[in-house]
């Protein structure tokens, strides 16, 4: 007994110790509020400062709408449900291989991006705006290498722009819709002809349940295993990240 009340003297007189230890910390405080300046420099720098994290709030619009993520999710989406494994791969599988495809596809991209844009502006070379030009070079000449020009004539018509005669003359919020569209429909074009094996699979398989009488027997239990060794005996996954590399590659 006097040794667990001793115990317990020692335990209450460290905890008070620690308790004040941790109240005699000082912890910094965070104040955001607007003060009068006469330096222009201070304000352009807060001004950039918004601006960027305007730019990382809308990170993920950005990789949707101006790189090659959206077709390279969209065409992986139809692989499984051409194969017909449900939630396999699951989705975060898929849009985890798209995304560092992204980054593969594009790194030359964003690498003449910071060469012209990025390193210039921190070194004090170039302003704001001229960095901001800089970095939508690099980018809009990407998209412009894969957009069809039947669907620039669309929204470059509906903008009220007759007879562009160069790159320079299609402004950004027109070629961002009309990359969209392009991307979306090359997904839609290389779906259609992932399909075509698996679906012969299918039909193949359910003539010959279909001859032997076995009609209860659903045919996706049967032609899954042939899709599946089908899938692995010609390499697919090794054939359908290169074709799509190779598609952004050439431009097409």
């Amino acid at each position: 007994m006097k040794r667990f009340i001793f115990i317990s003297i020692l335990v209450l007189t460290a905890l008070t110790v620690l308790g004040g230890n941790a109240l005699a910390v000082q912890l910094p405080s965070i104040n955001i509020g607007l003060q009068n300046t006469d330096d222009p420099q201070k304000v352009a720098a807060a001004v950039e400062i918004i601006l960027l994290l305007t730019v990382l709030s809308l990170a993920p619009s950005i990789l949707l709408m101006m790189t090659c993520f959206t077709r390279l999710i969209v065409v992986f989406g139809f692989l499984r449900q051409a194969i017909g494994t449900q939630q396999m791969p699951p989705n975060q599988v898929l849009i985890a291989l798209s995304l560092f495809l992204t980054f593969f596809i594009m790194q030359p991209v964003w690498s003449q991006a910071d060469k012209m844009a990025i390193q210039p502006y921190l070194n004090e070379e170039i302003n704001f705006k001229q960095a901001w030009q800089n970095i939508q070079d690099p980018v809009r000449d990407f998209m412009f290498r894969n957009t069809r020009e039947a669907d620039l004539a669309l929204f470059a018509g509906f903008a009220s722009i007759k007879d562009p005669r160069n790159q320079d003359d299609i402004p950004t919020n027109v070629l961002i819709p009309s990359f969209m569209i392009s991307e979306l429909k090359t997904a839609f074009e290389i779906g259609f002809v992932l399909y075509i094996p698996f679906l012969i699979i299918d039909m193949v398989v359910s003539s010959v349940l279909l001859s032997m009488g076995m009609m209860m027997l659903p045919p996706v239990l049967i032609s899954l295993p042939f899709k599946l060794l089908l899938f692995v005996l010609v390499d697919g996954w090794h054939l359908l990240t290169g074709s799509l590399v190779q598609s952004f590659m050439t431009g097409g």
